[in-house]
This record gives structure tokens, sequence and C-alpha cells, in this order.
């Protein structure tokens, strides 16, 4: 089949069981985080739930059931919510950078004013970072995030936009120095993907159909049944 190209646009996507057991607030369900320079969509496969929302807007809850297609912007807190077997085909932009390091999770703001805290309350243990763990190390990650998430939407109900600017400022200080390796990874995949479709619209305006001949068929295997675990759930990843 010669090389593979990369996905549509050059993004990625993941298989998300979301997770079932419930938050200190009683919810079933993910780690509400944001991504600071990708757009994530959820197509929802299987099973029922919803998906929270946090934004300069306010706040949102948007139900989930097979068919159903979500998607939001950088900046969006996120939080699932499992309702019974929720399962989503997450689709990621700029090559699958929100699960290569565009993510920063609603911690206490003392842990996402220092880098070292975050660090240590967001990287899970090796021998815990795959369902062959016990999933004690990802329950604790995200029982630490619901509670300063639940304080953001209250204050932002309430009219007080300055712990989510805070929270916002905190999230930025945190991926800029990561900045100039997700420069690269966009230049390498969605940047040059970008170009390489102005090569063939030039190629077609001229009555050039060379590039057709190089047309292929690409398929990737189901994920492994040895799962990662995310903010959300456990992933079935098809792109790294």
């Amino acid at each position: 089949m010669g090389e593979r190209p990369p996905f549509p646009g050059a993004i990625a996507a993941t298989h998300l069981r979301v997770y079932g057991t419930a938050a200190p607030d009683g919810l079933a369900g993910g780690t509400p985080h944001l991504h600071t320079a990708c757009t994530e969509a959820y197509w929802v496969v299987a099973g029922t739930g919803m998906v929270q929302t946090l934004t300069t807007r306010g706040f949102e809850e948007v139900v989930l059931e097979p068919g159903a297609f979500v998607w939001f912007t950088p900046g969006t807190i996120h939080r699932l919510i499992n309702r019974g077997e929720l399962e989503i085909l997450v689709l990621m932009q700029n090559a699958g950078l929100p699960e290569a390091g565009d993510m920063v999770i609603t911690f206490p703001p003392e842990v996402v004013a220092n880098a070292e805290s975050y660090a240590e309350a967001a990287v899970l243990p090796e021998d815990e970072r795959t369902t062959f763990g016990s999933g004690q190390a990802a329950r604790a990650r995200r029982d630490l995030a619901v509670p300063p998430f639940n304080n953001l939407r209250q204050a932002t109900e309430a009219g007080d936009p300055a712990p989510l600017r805070a929270f916002h400022e905190a999230a930025a200080r945190l991926v800029q120095p990561h900045v100039a390796d997700w420069t690269k990874r966009w230049q390498d995949g969605p940047l040059k993907e970008v170009e390489r479709t102005g090569d063939l619209l030039r190629a077609l305006a001229e009555g050039d159909p060379d590039h057709l001949a190089d047309a292929g068929v690409h398929r990737l295997a189901p994920p492994a049944s040895e799962r990662r675990m995310g903010c959300c759930g456990t992933l079935g990843t098809y792109l790294p």
C-alpha cells in the first residue's frame, strides 16, 4: 500500500470508554480539562451521558446519545458524565496534539500555579498508565480536579469572571515551554497537509492529473486490548 498518509486533515482519532466510577460530587465520568490550541470533537457510538462545558459564556450541559456529534474550541473546559456505557470516537485537531500535551486539568489554583506541582498531580505512575493497572491513580487525578471545576462553574454563574480568567492564565503559563515542540508537530503534519492540498489544486487548475495515479486505500487494526488510561476514560488510540 506504500507509505501511510495522515488521517484527513491530519487529525487523530481515539476510541474512548468513559469512566463509570463516581467523582466527589457523585457524578460518574471523566476529568475536567481544557485544550489550549486544539479543537476536539465527540461522536457518540454507544451509551448515554452528557458533556459539561464551561467557557466565558457560561456553563452548559449537552446530552450525549448514539449518533450525537459535538465539538468545542480551545479554552472550553469539558467534563464527560457517564449515564451508562458511554463510548465515544474522539477526533482531535493538529495530529492528536490534545493527547500529546495540549491539555490542562482543573486542579486547585495552587497546583496549576506551579509547573512541578502540576506535573506531579497530572502524570500517572508507569504501572498505572494502562488498563493493566488498578485505575486508582486515574481516579485520584479526576477526583482532585472535580471540586475546583465546580468552583469555577459557580463563580462564572455568579457573574465573577476572575477565577476562570486566572485558570486560563495559569494554563497558558503551563504549556508555554512546550509550544516550540508543538509548532514543529503542526508544521510537519497539519500545515504540510494544507500546503499539499494547495499543490493539488494548482495541478488541477493546470489540467494535470498525475497525482490521481498515486491513489491508495489504507487501514488500521482495532485498538489493542490493553488501553491507555486517559483523562476521561480508557483510550484505544488509532494514531500515536
